[in-house]
């Protein structure tokens, strides 16, 4: 069993041309065509997208969980003041009415 991978261009857009896999002095079981449109390579399972080892994967995602709890922190901690502030602004508020200046009078009645 083998399989064709076709040409393509590379990242660096550099024509690299079909080859069979297995490829000769490469593994044996590596027998289907892998890989992207701008990275092709054999390997032994036609579902592999990644030729590396999938512990670089593990660290991606670690530095994801901190970069993303990180946020929530700063999001929650602004939340927070947003909270504390309005209360503060809410609280300090006189409660009495604002004194125009006017005195209010009876109609019909005057003081001489």
């Amino acid at each position: 069993m083998s399989a064709e991978c076709s040409s393509y261009l590379n990242a660096d857009k550099v024509l690299v041309s079909g080859f069979s896999c297995p490829r000769a002095g490469g593994d044996a079981r590596a027998v289907f065509c892998c890989g992207f449109q701008d990275v092709k390579y054999c390997c032994d399972d036609p579902h592999s997208f990644f030729p590396y080892e999938h512990s670089y994967m593990w660290w991606l995602s670690v530095g994801a969980l901190v970069g993303l709890s990180i946020a929530a922190v700063v999001l929650f901690a602004f939340i927070i003041t947003v909270c504390v502030l309005c209360y503060l602004f809410i609280s300090t508020k006189p409660r009495s009415k604002l004194d125009t200046g006017l005195s209010l009078q009876m109609a019909g009645k005057t003081n001489c």
